[in-house]
Formats: structure tokens, C-alpha cells, sequence
């Protein structure tokens, strides 16, 4: 009884106490680095704000997740001091918490859809005490080792090392699989460790899980490319099962005058360029200045959460000027309003409602040529689609213009010589939305290369509900040669 009253009284403090996110560097300091620009919670901070929250009957918050993570439990362990409880129980559902923490559009998901933000009092800063809680287990050695106590002989090829590859990889590995991991890149991490930059995640916390699953025992194969290095027949030879996690890498362009010439180049490529460059790796686009923002007026196309990387990363290579064309309103990006506010605090200029023409110059890329628009008639989905404004174009001057404009599924059929694999008319793969089972025996598929484009959360959770069906299948086949 005592035990209750006290969980009582350090819940619901949402009507006493306010929103308080981590302290923010300053952006005149942070955009001089690529460090992370929130601090910790400190202890006490970290309980403070997780005892706002409501502890709904129905938790949206939850329900809006993905990975349904059990919030209103770990938040009521956190504000109560039982820290090692609330990491356990944030872990359970979430084989990353640290990078979901980190990366996660909460003010889309479980903070945009929290019940005292609805009502007005501010949402409960659930991303941030994720993040801490994690950050503490690493710290104070909770983590738990993925080395199973029993080995098995079934056997798991995994092609693709990003956050849908390693979290079903983590969870097979656990239940003794042997799991071979084949990936494109020299390291592994996809996304979280060439895309995404390190203010917004550090690369050492993807690299401590890389280490976590090689201790493991889980066998990584890098710098192998399905279909040059390798064929896709000999990877499921060699394995009892295979799941396809390679996300979607071909960018998507413009089909303008001058697209080819320098200075105009694809998002993925200067981000990649940039990231390595922080592993410090010999980079040679990078000194060349083709690939480096420095000195230059930098010109991003595009509204997501790819565009606002690009001319973060823009501001603190030291770019002259960096401006953002994207063809819809402030009100319309598909991005994250959190990473818009982070963007415009570090000096970004957002014009609005302009979409690219063409780009000028001779060899080298001197301006875009703008085409301002309007918002016209709602599309489809609902969003009021942009058309242009005759007679209101003109030159923003640029010499880097970058391509920020989304992802597509690379032709994998073909690629790999897999006729028999299902895909989309999107091109995308088709898989069973619950099993992610492809129409190949013993194929499955998950991630970006299965929804398109999307989030590192849905990733995850795709990669722990293959590797369930994974297991059921390696049971089912040990089964029938049995019989």
C-alpha cells in the first residue's frame, strides 16, 4: 500500500511541473562542431520529468510507437529512482533504445500524441528520458551481453548492416543462430553510421553496438557487394535462412537543365563524404571540395528530415550562406518541426514554396534557377499541392546544390539475378506484413526496402518480428528432416 501511494505521489506532476527538454548548447557554439547539441538529464531532472507524466488508462503514447514500448511503466520506474527496472522494461521492445532516443521523430509518434500535450500542458519529454536511461545502463554496465548460453547449428545470412539488418541479427543471435552479416560499406551501421550526422547521433553509440554483436559472435562481411562480390544464390547456399535489410540507397534526382553539372550532387554522397571524413578517413572528394560546403553558398532541395541533415552539415563545414528551397510551406514539411527549429536557430534560411528548374552555369554549377509556387487544391493524402507561378522565376546564386529529394528502391530482381522475387509496382519487395516472408522459401525482407523510404523505428521493429518468423521457420525445417 505504502509502495503505491509513494508511485502516486511522484506521478502525475504534469499540472506543477512543466516541460523541460535537456539543456540545448548554444548555436552559435554547436554548429562549430558535430557533436550532439542536447546534454544529459541529470538524475534528478530525468525523474522530475518523467513524473509528469498522466499514467493513461489508454496510452497513446505507447500505441503510437512502432515498437509499442511500454512508456507510462518505464516513465513511473524512472520518476521513482528505479533506474536499472526502467531501462529493463524500455529494452524489452526496443533493441536500440539509445539510438531511437536519439533519432526517433517523437514530436510525430509517441511525444505528438501524448494526452497532457493534447490538453494543453506540454508533452512529457519521453525521447529524452529514453535516451538517458540507456546512456546510464551503457555506463553502469546493464547492457547484457546478446552470446547466447546454448549454440545452435541453423544457420542466418543477413544482407544489409543498417538498424532492420542488426536488430533482427541481435535477436537471432540470442537464441544461438549463427548469423553472417553482408554489407555494401566498410562499416556497419547503414544509415545511423554514413547518413545521419553526428550532431544528432554520436557514431560512437552505433559502433558500441556493432561491438556488442561482434563479441557476440555474430560474423560480419563487409565491403561485399550481393550480385558483384557475391551472388545471392551462394548467400542462401550457405544458409538455412536469409533476410534482405538494404534499405533504399538510389537517390532520387531532378530532371532539369544542367542536373549534370558539378556542384550539383546527391545528398546521400555529402553526407557520406562528411561522416567519413569524422571517422577520419582519407576522404578524397571531400579535399578536393567537391563534396565540402566550405566557403560556398550552399543551396539544399528538399523538406524531410534528409534535407535538414544536409544544410545542418552545411552550417558547420562553413559555408558562406546555406539556404533550403522547398516547393510547399513551413506548414507542409514532412519533416521533423523540431529539426526545422534546430535548422533555422543555426543560421539555415528556408525559402518557401519554390521548386528547382534547372541549374546554371558552364562546368561548374554558379546558380538554381527558382520557380516560386503556390498552394493549389489538397492531393490525394490531403496536402494542398504546389503549382507554380508563372512569370515569378529567378537565379539563386549557388555554387553546391544539393539533392535532398527522397530514395528509391534500387532493381534488386535483376541486380542479383532473382527473377522469382516479388516485388511492388513501386519496386519495392513484397513481404507478408507480419512475417515479412518474400515469395522465396526461406526469403524474408524488412526495412526501407520493403515500406520505402521510412523510419530507423520501423526498421527495427520489422528486423525483431523476422527474426520471431525466422525462428518458427528453422524450428518448422529441423521438424520435417526429423520426420
Amino acid at each position: 500500500m505504502g509502495g503505491a501511494f509513494v508511485a502516486k505521489q511522484c506521478m502525475l506532476q504534469f499540472v506543477s511541473v512543466n516541460k523541460e527538454m535537456p539543456e540545448k548548447r548554444l548555436a552559435s557554439l554547436r554548429v562549430q562542431d558535430f557533436s550532439e547539441i542536447y546534454r544529459e538529464f541529470a538524475t534528478e531532472k530525468a525523474a522530475e520529468q518523467a513524473g509528469r507524466c498522466s499514467q493513461c488508462g489508454v496510452p497513446y503514447c505507447q500505441s503510437h510507437c512502432p515498437l509499442h514500448n511500454n512508456i507510462p511503466d518505464w516513465l513511473r520506474l524512472t520518476a521513482e529512482g528505479r533506474l536499472q527496472e526502467a531501462y529493463e522494461l524500455s529494452q524489452a521492445t526496443n533493441t536500440f533504445p539509445e539510438i531511437c532516443g536519439r533519432i526517433c521523430p517523437q514530436d510525430r509518434l509517441c511525444e505528438g500524441n501524448c494526452v497532457i500535450e493534447k490538453s494543453g500542458h506540454g508533452t512529457v519529454t519521453i525521447g529524452s528520458v529514453e535516451k538517458y536511461l540507456t546512456d546510464l545502463a551503457w555506463k553502469n554496465s546493464w547492457v547484457k551481453s546478446v552470446a547466447p548460453s546454448v549454440e545452435r547449428t541453423d544457420s542466418v545470412g543477413i544482407i544489409g548492416a543498417g538498424p532492420g539488418g542488426l536488430a533482427a541479427a541481435t535477436e537471432l543471435r540470442r537464441c544461438g543462430v549463427q548469423v553472417t552479416i553482408y554489407d555494401r560499406y566498410d562499416r556497419a551501421g547503414g544509415l545511423l553510421t554514413y547518413g545521419i550526422p553526428g550532431f544528432k547521433l554520436e557514431k560512437s553509440v552505433v559502433m558500441q553496438r556493432i561491438e556488442q554483436l561482434e563479441t557476440a559472435g555474430v560474423q560480419f562481411v563487409l565491403n561485399c557487394t550481393v550480385g558483384l562480390d557475391i551472388s545471392f544464390d551462394a548467400i542462401r547456399g550457405q544458409h538455412d535462412a536469409v533476410l534482405i535489410a538494404t534499405g533504399v540507397y538510389k537517390a532520387r534526382s531532378i530532371s532539369a537543365p544542367g542536373v549534370g553539372v558539378k556542384g550539383v550532387v546527391k545528398a546521400l554522397d555529402y553526407l557520406t563524404a562528411s561522416n567519413r571524413k569524422g571517422f577520419g578517413d582519407d576522404v578524397p572528394e571531400f579535399d578536393s571540395g567537391e563534396l565540402n560546403a566550405s566557403g560556398k553558398r550552399v543551396v539544399v532541395i528538399g523538406g524531410g528530415d534528409t534535407a535538414m541533415d544536409c544544410v545542418r552539415t552545411a552550417i558547420r563545414q562553413g559555408a558562406v550562406s546555406v539556404k533550403c528551397l522547398y516547393r510547399r510551406d513551413k506548414a507542409n514539411m514532412p519533416g521533423s518541426q523540431r529539426e526545422v527549429q534546430n535548422v533555422e536557430e543555426e543560421g539555415v534560411d528556408f525559402v518557401w514554396l519554390t521548386a528547382p528548374k534547372g541549374f546554371t552555369g558552364g562546368e561548374v554549377v554558379d546558380g538554381v534557377m527558382v520557380q516560386r509556387m503556390r498552394l493549389g487544391v489538397p492531393d490525394m493524402s490531403g496536402r494542398q499541392s504546389p503549382e507554380p507561378i508563372e512569370g515569378a522565376d529567378y537565379i539563386e546564386p549557388a555554387d553546391l546544390v544539393v539533392q535532398a529529394l527522397g530514395f528509391e528502391p534500387e532493381e534488386i530482381p535483376s541486380l542479383w539475378g532473382v527473377p522469382e522475387l516479388a516485388v511492388t509496382r513501386w519496386g519495392t519487395i513484397k513481404a507478408d506484413s507480419r512475417s515479412h516472408a518474400t515469395s522465396l522459401s526461406g526469403v524474408y525482407a524488412v526495412g526501407d526496402i520493403v515500406r520505402g523510404a521510412s523510419l530507423v523505428v520501423w526498421a527495427i521493429r520489422d528486423g525483431r518480428e523476422a527474426a520471431e518468423a525466422m525462428l518458427a521457420y528453422l524450428a518448422q525445417s529441423v521438424t520435417l528432416a526429423v520426420e
